[in-house]
């Protein structure tokens, strides 16, 4: 074969290997198209905390003991509970007499459903999903009753292990945003094993709030015709004030300029109070008027994932946020903090005034603002020229400058008196 035959079939060959990958490369995209589409859910969204989130503290957002639903249900870490949760899965079939093959064809029908509400694909085939599905589930309600009741064993795997600590780990990692289910699953499962009478969508919000009121909820007002997607929104629902209680919001961004002693300094009076909900901040007549707030190992978890739902779901209605960057305004030093411990606004079960000072400073990372609270842009605007005052101004100044500590105080005080004797002094030299 001479030169020119030769480059012919290098040709031909090349030609031939590039309609070869072509022709797989075209193979592979084709599964895109054949590949079923899931339709989102109009009733529950459930998707992973935003990186710019997220990065800021990743363990908040993480479980450390129980994975619920798929979104960390392959982290190996949390698979020693897959044991104990079959557990309880088993004891609440057989505690409610129910059918299996019954229960596995009710979550199956709801499977595209379930799987719409989450917002990345679940890489999980059907049977593997529904079973996750049911046992999770079950396990929920079981974990619920036997809490409410009482009715553990010595032998129970989570209750009697510890000291308490796992049932504790456990209730945290329930009301994790990346690790929910949709509550219509739960609402479809306790229906199922217990037949409605006229109130049973109210049994299962109580059951619900039992479970949960460790987290220092305000209030239960939430009513079952009130709509909840998974246990963060539940949490969140449970302590915000019904929809026709909220106050308007605007589109405009106004911050506070000035912290808890500062604002002091210029003759604020803090008074804490008892109300409904912990979010109703009032200024009135020169006073503050706070309800308390619990900081323990639980708060920023909690506030955290609540924070980051009302990023992906209430952009328009972040009543958590607004209330914690009011917070993290008021606070900046160690100072700001001891002085709302005094006045029992603040109360500090995490032991170092330090920790709280970054835990509060730390929340608001990587999180935006669309629209606020119209009656705290109001409360911003009379702090603000409160302390903007002339005569609270100099106060402040006067306070802070030549008051701050009693020794500094009585230098103040001496000086002031040495200035007076001095020119009673010079008068009367001139009188005389």
């Amino acid at each position: 074969m001479n030169d020119k035959d030769q480059n012919t079939q290098k040709k031909a060959n090349i030609s031939g290997e590039k309609r070869n990958k072509n022709d797989e490369l075209v193979i592979e995209i084709r599964k895109i198209f054949g590949r079923p589409e899931i339709q989102s859910s109009t009733q529950c969204l459930i998707c992973k905390v935003p990186r710019h989130i997220r990065k800021w503290k990743e363990e908040a957002y993480t479980p450390q003991v129980v994975s619920i639903g798929p979104i960390h249900h392959k982290n190996k870490r949390l698979k020693a509970m897959e044991e104990y949760k079959e557990r309880y899965f088993k004891s609440f079939v057989q505690k409610n007499g129910m059918d299996l093959e019954f229960l596995v064809g009710i979550i199956r029908k709801m499977e595209e459903s379930i799987r719409g509400c989450y917002a990345e694909t679940i890489d999980l085939p059907s049977d593997k999903f529904v079973k996750m599905i049911l046992v999770d589930a079950s396990f929920i309600l079981e974990l619920f009753f036997r809490s409410r009741s009482g009715s553990w064993t010595n032998h129970d795997p989570i209750f009697f292990r510890s000291s308490y600590s796992w049932a504790d780990a456990v209730r945290l990692d329930l009301v994790l945003l990346e690790n929910q289910l949709p509550f219509f699953v739960i609402q479809k499962l306790y229906h199922l094993a217990f037949p409605p009478p006229s109130d049973y969508d109210y049994n299962l919000f109580r059951l619900s709030y039992d479970y949960f009121k460790c987290f220092k909820m305000k209030s239960a007002h939430a009513h079952p015709k009130v709509k909840i997607e998974h246990f963060t929104d539940l949490l969140r629902t449970f302590q915000i004030p019904p929809l026709e209680k909220q106050p308007e919001r605007v589109h405009q961004q106004k911050d506070l300029l000035y912290t808890a002693t500062q604002l002091h300094e210029a003759g604020v009076k803090f008074e804490v109070v008892t109300s409904e909900c912990r979010f109703d901040i009032k200024f009135e007549k020169g006073v503050l008027k706070i309800p308390q707030l619990l900081l323990d190992d639980w708060t920023e978890v909690v506030t955290r994932n609540i924070m980051a739902l009302e990023q992906i779901c209430y952009k328009e209605d972040t009543y958590f946020t607004d209330y914690f960057f009011l917070m993290d305004s008021l606070i900046n030093t160690r100072k700001d903090v001891d002085f709302l411990c005094e006045k029992k606004i603040l109360v500090n079960y995490l032991g170092d005034n330090n920790a709280s000072i970054s835990m509060i400073n730390n929340l608001n990372k990587g999180i935006t603002f669309v629209a606020v609270r119209d009656d705290y842009i109001d409360l911003y605007n009379k702090l603000n020229g409160f302390y903007e005052n002339r005569w609270h101004k100099w106060k402040a100044i006067l306070k802070h400058e030549y008051f701050s500590t009693p020794w500094r105080g009585a230098s103040t005080v001496a000086a002031i008196i040495l200035l007076v004797l001095t020119f009673i002094q010079t008068a009367c030299s001139i009188f005389k």
